[in-house]
């Protein structure tokens, strides 16, 4: 039997909500709105799964959550060693989140390296639970250490749980036939059973995935279960932790519905393969694997029986030529890639611009330039997918802000596409990609009708009264042209790269046609209908309108949410749409006398603004391979509000 104590908050935010006292000898439970975990060690040492694992708990737990995996391009990077450090940081609360959180209430360091690379994003009083084990002499002066912080006072400040977990799993895995090296690959399951017990996750899911995984080894499947296990009992037996917490599921963050933990490319792959089934065509992904946009190949390779077929292709180039041969041929077509990869498709982007054909090409932006920083995030590309290619070749642009948005955003870039008869880029980025949060599965009626009418016969009278196909003549209110399938009778027509004569297709050197295309193909693009910008200005008073697109909206709606609750006023925007614009932007903009503009770049977005409306944007960049934070944010808009 427990009773209620209500205590006073203990940090300013009201992350601790209540405890609760046990009879005398039992352990207590803490209360909390939310909590920030970060798991951090050697690329070896299974962090991504083990992150992977708790966030899937705490997503059917029913707990709102962001996650920020976050890991070196190496496949194993030097062991013990900063820049082999892997980690993945997960926030999840009762109410509802926007990031995967500033600064990590509790540290799980399964080496020195890992306290090191991590230490300094740690507030004052947070968890610290290190693996003793391998703070030995060599890897602690591998990463710097003269002497050991678990030892020298340096981490008096924090709440350290010194655990040898390397030992313990050991032990607890002795009845098995495991040398001892096996043995301590399992003590990530040891770690994530200790993690489950203080946070009251739910442990049966984890076990299925284990018998799953190893099905093939039982032997390794019942080893890792039972290191799972003897971590739970370790943290229900030991001293070192006294209370374990509790943050209630998220009842009233989400509308009614079906949940599912999900990742940004994973989401994006589901609204491909649903785009296809709503367009009632084939899907065909033609890519080469690149980092941080692989996943999304892998995932609808699995779907062969939704009429999905991918193509591994040699080369990037060959990738997307695929893509635009199936595109010709009647699939909703689709080429994935990163920044470097966007730089080789160009030339064939620009092709599809000319035939005026449906193709997504999809961008999951990360560091550069050239091959850059594979595994960090930004969003650097948006002026390479505006102006990427020779001539003028105008291209839509759809951005997701959130890794479920990524599923709606996939949908939208196959409307516009299907639609208007054009390339679209979708430009996601690596934070999106690999990071998570609840989605709720749409129903079937929810989803648009994106169905086309493929062109069937003649559809032009020339003047001695035949009838013929000309395959550049136009949708009046789209300026699509007709979508001809190889092989159908009598609509035979010419591609390739040469300009064309406006109706005919036929090739064509003539100035004034060749003007005439062009401002055709732009018009074309300028008249894409898509939403006014939304605008969220609660009281109408603000001066300062925070404008973004892509992934910043997290970071930037919690840094709102702080000022607002701070008492200041401050406006704030989201793009979807790039090109084109929301035909009320402008309108917008010049509403507040002082527009900021936060991206993970120099400023790409405030470039075009500043060109295009003729407002005195202000850039706020960061360029670190790492997401905003809202605190960075938030004291940077209040900057910009009191100015």
């Amino acid at each position: 039997m427990t009773n209620q104590v209500s205590s006073p908050a203990e940090q300013a935010d009201g992350t601790v909500v209540g405890e609760q006292r046990t009879a005398a000898g039992a352990k207590g439970v803490r209360r909390l709105d939310r909590v920030i975990i970060r798991f951090a060690g050697d690329s070896g040492d299974g962090m991504q799964l083990t992150g992977d694992r708790f966030t899937s708990e705490t997503a059917s737990f029913g707990n709102d959550l962001s996650t920020l995996p976050n890991f070196p391009a190496e496949i194993r990077a030097p062991a013990g060693t900063l820049p082999g450090v892997s980690s993945f940081q997960l926030h999840f609360a009762d109410h509802d989140i926007l990031t995967p959180g500033d600064a990590p209430n509790v540290l799980v360091a399964m080496n020195p390296a890992a306290l090191k690379a991590n230490i300094g994003d740690l507030p004052r009083g947070a968890e610290i639970i290190v693996n003793t084990d391998e703070f030995t002499k060599r890897a602690m002066q591998k990463v710097g250490y003269d002497a050991s912080p678990l030892e020298d006072g340096s981490l008096d400040g924090y709440h350290l749980h010194p655990v040898p977990l390397t030992t313990l799993t050991v032990e607890a895995l002795k009845e098995f036939d495991l040398t001892r090296k096996e043995a301590e690959r399992s003590k990530n399951m040891f770690a994530l059973g200790l993690l489950s017990w203080m946070y009251h996750r739910p442990t049966e899911g984890t076990e299925k995935f284990l018998r799953s995984k190893f099905a093939k080894k039982p032997d390794i499947a019942a080893a890792n279960i039972a290191a799972f296990r003897a971590g739970w009992n370790f943290g229900e037996t030991t001293e070192d932790f006294a209370v374990s917490y509790e943050v209630a599921p998220a009842a009233t963050a989400f509308p009614p519905g079906t949940y599912r933990n999900i990742s940004g490319n994973l989401a994006l792959s589901f609204g491909l393969i649903a785009a296809s089934r709503q367009a009632d065509l084939p899907l065909f992904l033609g890519s080469y694997p690149i980092t941080p946009a692989s996943d999304i190949l892998h995932e609808l390779s699995k779907h062969k029986n939704f009429g999905v077929r991918t193509f591994q292709a040699e080369d990037e180039i060959a990738g997307i030529g695929a893509a635009l041969g199936a595109a010709f041929g009647g699939s909703l077509a689709v080429t994935t890639t990163s920044g470097p990869g966007v730089a080789l498709k160009s030339e064939t982007i620009g092709l599809a611009v000319s035939l005026e054909l449906p193709l997504l090409v999809v961008d999951i932006q990360r560091g550069g330039p050239s091959t850059g920083l594979p595994t960090k995030t930004e969003q650097a590309d948006l002026l390479q997918a505006m102006y990427g290619r020779n001539g003028e070749a105008p291209v839509p642009v759809v951005a997701p802000r959130t890794p479920a948005d990524c599923f709606d955003a996939a949908l939208e870039a196959a409307r516009i596409a299907l639609a208007y008869r054009t390339p679209v880029f979708l430009l996601s980025d690596g934070y999106l990609a690999n990071g998570s949060e609840p989605w709720r599965i749409p129903e079937l009626e929810e989803l648009p009708d994106l169905t086309v009418q493929f062109a069937q016969g003649p559809n032009h009278t020339t003047e001695d009264g035949t009838e013929v196909f000309w395959p550049y003549k136009r949708d009046p209110h789209t300026l699509a042209r007709p979508w001809a399938i190889p092989g159908t009778p009598g609509l035979e027509h010419r591609i390739g790269g040469i300009e064309k004569q406006d109706g005919t297709g036929n090739i064509s050197y003539d100035p004034a046609n060749h003007d005439f295309m062009v401002r055709t193909r732009q018009a074309k693009v300028d008249g894409i209908d898509v939403p006014d910008l939304e605008v969220d200005d609660p009281d109408g008073t603000a001066r300062v309108l925070v404008l973004g697109w892509g992934s910043t909206y997290g970071p930037i709606t919690a840094a709102v949410r702080r000022l607002r609750r701070s008492g200041q006023s401050v406006a704030q925007a989201h793009l979807r749409h790039l090109n084109p614009f929301p035909k009320n932007l402008g309108e917008v903009l010049r509403g507040y006398e002082k527009v900021v503009i936060p991206e993970m770049n120099l400023g790409q977005l405030a470039t075009l603004v500043r060109a295009k409306y003729l407002v005195d944007a202000r850039s706020y960049n960061q360029v670190n391979g790492m997401p905003f934070k809202a605190e960075q944010l938030a004291a940077a808009l209040k900057e910009a509000i009191d100015d």
